[in-house]
């Protein structure tokens, strides 16, 4: 600095190591820190860990306005994730802390997990290596039995909700399998064209009746919260297949269950809930066993490359703080 004054020392406190799958290497900040990590911290051991903390690494641990009103010296929450919905990022406005998230981590992993739910569902994967197991095969009179509906998806139209990194990705692995993608624009907007591309949307209601398909990409914010809900299943004229690898909060899942029971649609592919982990007791283990529901535990994002890369951005955003150089903030919604 000109007037010759030492930086100042930033103290790095990360507080869910744990929720970093094993394979993951999280280095230390090339610059001078304190540093400290905890592999797991309880929502009531929040500010006594973080108290001295100028920088706060999270993966899913929530900080409240409250919890943000008891660390004064906090200046960047860096979030180990791309949802930042766990985080208060009015409160953090308002206190002048910043907020970074880590993007384009997944851009393989979700998308193929995507498809992977798609294919497991399109063509009863599950069903069929039940039957098998139990037997069925052996029973069969001919070289093969098809007792579950198989469809291909070439020809089939895919509805995406959500355009930032990862639909686009989805969309061009559609492409590659001969399927037709319509764009969803913001529900409840009778038309909106994409500025940045130039490429029209397809109104909201209109994608739900259309899709054979439906894939939600869009962040969890108080606009999209319950965003699938009742009135929405029952646009879904086509009986459509729905795939979830965003938020769980999207879909309304009383209505989920009570379309999947009522055959509104012709399946499910989850992999994020309401409450996760999933409790015992959650209303979605009632249709999890069902052949077309598949339920995976929040896993789309985390290919080994992936965990690997989530981990290195978190430290490049905390990094580029620190050299006066932030990057990836995220502002309220």
């Amino acid at each position: 600095m000109s007037n010759g004054t030492a930086p100042p020392r930033h103290h790095v406190v990360m507080l869910d190591t744990g929720a970093l799958p094993d394979g993951a290497t999280l280095r230390r900040p090339r610059l001078d820190c304190d540093w400290r990590t905890y592999d797991d911290t309880a929502p009531g051991e929040i500010v006594e860990r973080a108290r001295e903390a100028t920088i706060l690494l999270v993966s899913k641990v929530a900080l409240s306005a409250a919890t943000l009103a008891q660390l004064p010296k906090l200046r960047m929450v860096a979030v180990a994730a791309t949802g930042t919905d766990h985080v208060d990022l009015r409160a953090c406005a308002a206190r002048g802390i910043l907020v970074s998230n880590v993007r384009g981590y997944a851009t393989h992993a979700v998308p193929e997990h995507t498809f992977a739910l798609m294919l497991a569902l399109q063509r009863n994967i599950g069903a069929y290596a039940q039957a098998v197991a139990r037997g069925r095969w052996s029973e069969a009179t001919q070289f093969c039995f098809v007792d579950y509906p198989i469809r291909d998806l070439a020809g089939s139209t895919l509805g995406l909700i959500g355009r930032g990194e990862l639909g686009g990705a989805v969309a061009a692995l559609a492409g590659a399998f001969g399927m037709k993608v319509l764009h969803a624009g913001r529900k409840g907007v009778a038309a909106l064209e994409d500025a940045a591309s130039g490429e029209g949307r397809t109104p909201f209601a209109e994608v739900l009746a259309r899709s054979d398909i439906i894939s939600l990409h869009c962040p969890l914010t108080p606009e999209t919260q319950g965003l699938i809900g009742r009135a929405e299943f029952a646009l879904m004229a086509r009986r459509p297949l729905l795939i979830n690898t965003a938020r769980g909060g999207l879909i309304d899942e009383a209505a989920l269950i009570e379309a999947v029971e009522s055959g509104r649609i012709s399946g499910v592919g989850l992999d994020v809930a309401s409450a996760e982990p999933m409790p015992a007791h959650h209303p979605l283990m009632a249709i999890a066993g069902r052949p077309n529901v598949i339920i995976t535990p929040h896993v789309a994002w985390a290919s080994r490359e992936a965990i690997q890369a989530l981990a290195d951005g978190v430290i490049a955003n905390v990094e580029a703080f620190m050299a006066g150089q932030p990057r990836n903030l995220v502002a309220p919604a």
